[in-house]
C-alpha cells in the first residue's frame, strides 16, 4: 500500500557508530519503498551551515539521502533545533525540499500538521529566549560570515552549556504545553499532529473543542532506529 515516512531527531555524527549504521538501513530497506519521507528535524546532532557538507562524513549522509531520488521518493527536510542552519544548497545536494515550521499537509486525505516539536515547549521560557534569538535573520547572517572553524567551536560550546541547563531542569519543562498544542491545533482547523523533539515516542488523543485530534511524537534514534509509517488507513511505528 502506498505509504509515508517520518522521522525525527537522528542527531548524526561521527561519534555515533550505531545511529549511523541504523540510519542506512532506514535508506537501503525502508526509505525506497516510500512515496515520501519527511525529516523533521535534527537529523544532524549539529550543522554550522552549508559549507561543511563537503565533510566526508556529511558527504556520505548526503549521498545516501539523495539516492532516494532513483527510487521515485520524494524527500522534505524540516528545521530542528540542533539543524537550523540546514540551506537550499544542502536541500539541492540532497535532492529534497525545505519545508517550513509548522507545515500542514494532505496525507492521504487526512489534514495532517508537521512540526519539529520545540515551539510548544513553552514552559521552558529561557530555552524559548534562546531559540527566538538564534532564528533571527540578521543573527543566523552574521554567524554564517564567521569562519567554519569559528561556527563549529561556537556550537559545541552551546551544547555544552545546553547539557548543563537540561541537568537542572526538570522533564515536564522540556515536554510540551498542552495549552501550545491545543492552540496550534485549533488554528490549523483540528488536524492530526506529527512532531519530534521531544525524544517521548508516543500516540496522544486531544479533545480540542469538542473535536478529537491525534498527536504522534516520534521517538530519537540511538542504537535504535524508528519511523511512523502512514497510509491512508493507519499510522504505525516501524523500529529497525
Amino acid at each position: 500500500m502506498p505509504h509515508t515516512l517520518f522521522i525525527s531527531d537522528l542527531h548524526l555524527s561521527n561519534d555515533h557508530e550505531e545511529t549511523m549504521a541504523a540510519f542506512m538501513r532506514f535508506i537501503r530497506e525502508h526509505a525506497p519503498h516510500a512515496e515520501r519521507v519527511y525529516i523533521l528535524g535534527d537529523l544532524f546532532d549539529y550543522w554550522a551551515g552549508d559549507d561543511d557538507r563537503d565533510d566526508p562524513f556529511h558527504a556520505q549522509v548526503i549521498a545516501a539521502l539523495a539516492g532516494l531520488q532513483q527510487h521515485q521518493t520524494e524527500l522534505y527536510i524540516l528545521h530542528g533545533n540542533r539543524d537550523l542552519l540546514m540551506g537550499k544548497t544542502l536541500a539541492t545536494a540532497c535532492h529534497a525540499k525545505l519545508i517550513g515550521e509548522p507545515t500542514l499537509i494532505d496525507l492521504y486525505g487526512t489534514p495532517t500538521l508537521l512540526s519539529h516539536g520545540d515551539t510548544l515547549c513553552t514552559d521552558d521560557v529561557e530555552y524559548q529566549a534562546f531559540r527566538k534569538q538564534v532564528h533571527d535573520g540578521k543573527f543566523q547572517e552574521d554567524f554564517l560570515a564567521q569562519p567554519l572553524a569559528a561556527r563549529k567551536a561556537y556550537i559545541q560550546k552551546l551544547r555544552k552549556d545546553s547539557d548543563t541547563a537540561k541537568s537542572h531542569k526538570s522533564m515536564e519543562i522540556m515536554d510540551v504545553n498542552l495549552d501550545a498544542v491545543a492552540q496550534l491545533l485549533r488554528h490549523n482547523h483540528y488536524p492530526r499532529l506529527i512532531h519530534g523533539h521531544t525524544h517521548r515516542p508516543a500516540r496522544h488523543e486531544h479533545i480540542v473543542d469538542d473535536k478529537t485530534c491525534e498527536r504522534w511524537v516520534l521517538g530519537d534514534w540511538g542504537k535504535e532506529g524508528n519511523a511512523l509509517k502512514c497510509d491512508a488507513e493507519s499510522c504505525s511505528v516501524l523500529r529497525f
